[in-house]
Parts: structure tokens; C-alpha cells; sequence
């Protein structure tokens, strides 16, 4: 009996980079967002604490300010919109720190200033950090994104 062997030509990581191409700007940025959300999903639980004080330390004051809202919600007391102050309570946000970050990242990549999160950055620094079986989970939402893409957005 013969073993069934795929055919396969092109990675999963290249694949993702094939379809990002492919998209207009707003499927785009919501394929670099589930990139960073990959990226942040994947990172070990000692190093969050680490990235969220260097994101909190790019943020502007509104950011800062949309961020402690966000902390305010989960009713953890009344946050001070201060990198400061939120990197302190980040350890008593519990299951929500991987939430808090992703939040954060978000809103340091929406300022189009900030080269370091460009859609280039996305995809050739943080994808080929994820696992395969990550990126191969990811192929589904690029393809649900493509396929959003191509019946008719207004992008």
C-alpha cells in the first residue's frame, strides 16, 4: 500500500506572505493584527510583563489613556493612564495579560510614524517567529480574510 505524501510547494509562512500581498489595505491591516496576536499568543508567560513595559513606553498619552479605560473595565480599581502605573498592575490582570498586551501592540502599531510595525516588519520579523502550527492556523484566517477581500469591501 502506498503512502499518501501532500503536495506542497510553498510554505506555510510564505504562503501567509503570498496572500498578504494579495490584500487590499484594511484586510491587510487585519491580517498584520492577527499576526501580532499569533506573535503575543506564542510568547512564553515570563517575557509578558517585559514586552508590555517596552510597548507601554511607545505609547502616547491617549494611548495610555484607551489602555487604562480598558483596565478600568475589568475593574481592577482606578487606573492612572501612565505607563508606570499600568506596567505595575499588569501582574494582577491574570489571564487577561495576553489581552492587555495585544491591546497595547495594537495601538502602537495604528501610528503610521512608528516604522518599527509596519506591515513589512509583520511579516518578516515577527511571522517567522511563529510556530508552524501556528502560521498553518493562520492560513485559515488569511484565507477568510482574502475571501472578505475579494467579495466586494470597500477598502
Amino acid at each position: 500500500m502506498a503512502r499518501r505524501q501532500p503536495l506542497c510547494f510553498i510554505e506555510p509562512h510564505d504562503a501567509v506572505r503570498v496572500i498578504a500581498d494579495s490584500l487590499g489595505r484594511e484586510a491587510r491591516r487585519q491580517l498584520v493584527d492577527e499576526v501580532l496576536h499569533a506573535w503575543v499568543d506564542e510568547l512564553p508567560e515570563e517575557e509578558l510583563a517585559d514586552h508590555y513595559v517596552r510597548t507601554l513606553a511607545e505609547l502616547d498619552q491617549e494611548d495610555l489613556h484607551l489602555l487604562a479605560a480598558w483596565h478600568a473595565s475589568l475593574e481592577v480599581g482606578q487606573p492612572l493612564p501612565s505607563a508606570e502605573f499600568l506596567a505595575g498592575v499588569f501582574p494582577s490582570l491574570g489571564e487577561n495579560r495576553r489581552e492587555a498586551l495585544k491591546l497595547a501592540v495594537r495601538f502602537k502599531g495604528e501610528e503610521p510614524s512608528r516604522e518599527h510595525l509596519t506591515d513589512a516588519h509583520a511579516f518578516e520579523v515577527i511571522l517567522p517567529r511563529l510556530s508552524r502550527r501556528r502560521v498553518v492556523e493562520l492560513l485559515g484566517e488569511c484565507l477568510a480574510l482574502y475571501a472578505w477581500d475579494r467579495l466586494g469591501t470597500a477598502n
